[in-house]
């Protein structure tokens, strides 16, 4: 089984091509989706110890934890500490399925792939991107969006042009669905192509 990577920068249209594979068949396991999962349930008990007052109801309340660890570079590596480890290992409960299942190739998108040195555990990365000023646009429409939040967001975020110097496929949404859709197609056929020959 061939296990890409998928990630791109905020705004360049990653859930969007996540779908675009799955849409071909091809399994897609989401980190964000994993973490919204994991702090109902495993994550849950280890943020409360770790950040007291953050959980309610059985569940991590995203915006009291926001609250401990924006702007504060330790907590947050506490935090990624406890998380990231999790999301890891769901994911690799997720690959372990797939093979079984006998999939060609499987998805993990991670939007941070390289800022954590995902790129060690998946065989292809494909970078999502789009040019900066379509980016903009598509972020500052987000509700609660600032130009400070964006401007950090994107600190904390590999410059676009340093991603697509290390994909191996780059998926340009700027110019609309149809032709990055063709490019998800293409990536697919490729990879199933190479995986016959090898």
């Amino acid at each position: 089984m061939i296990v890409l990577g998928l990630t791109g920068s905020i705004g360049m249209g990653k859930s969007t091509t996540a779908a675009m594979f799955r849409e071909l068949g091809v399994p897609v396991h989401d980190s964000d989706e994993a973490v919204h999962r994991l702090y109902a349930g495993k994550a849950a008990p280890l943020v409360e110890a770790a950040f007291p007052g953050t959980v309610v109801e059985g569940r991590v309340d995203r915006n009291r934890l926001a609250r401990c660890v924006v702007g504060d570079a330790a907590a947050m590596k506490r935090l990624e500490s406890i998380v990231h480890p999790l999301v890891r290992a769901d994911a690799y409960a997720f690959l372990a399925h797939h093979r079984a299942q006998g999939a060609p190739i499987a998805v993990l998108d991670i939007p941070l792939l390289f800022e954590t040195g995902g790129e060690a555990r998946v065989d292809r990365i494909v970078v999502v991107s789009a040019p900066a000023d379509v980016q903009r646009a598509r972020v500052m429409a987000r509700p609660g969006m600032t130009e400070e939040k964006f401007a950090a967001i994107l600190a904390a975020q590999m410059p676009d042009a340093e991603k697509r110097r290390r994909a191996d496929f780059v998926v340009e949404t700027g110019s609309g669905m149809e032709p990055a859709r063709k490019a998800v197609e293409a990536i697919v056929h490729s990879l199933q192509r190479d995986r016959r020959v090898s």
